[in-house]
């Protein structure tokens, strides 16, 4: 998972078929290891994502100091 502008739905929608995969498809070791990181990467992608939202909704919600 190299694409960081990848969309935070797009990105939970992958983890979620890594999710599958790893419950469903008994993957090799290395496979899943893979898999893995890739969803690591994914959630690590995300949680910045919402990190940037929340900044941006409490600089809108604080009160207008001007």
């Amino acid at each position: 998972m190299k694409d960081k502008t990848l969309s935070f739905e797009k990105a939970l929608e992958r983890l979620e078929e890594i999710v599958s995969l790893l419950e469903e498809s008994n993957p090799s070791l290395d496979e899943a290891l893979s898999l893995f990181e890739e969803g690591k990467e994914l959630i690590d992608l995300g949680s910045k994502k919402l990190e940037v939202v929340e900044q941006k909704l409490k600089t809108l919600a604080a009160p207008d100091e001007s």
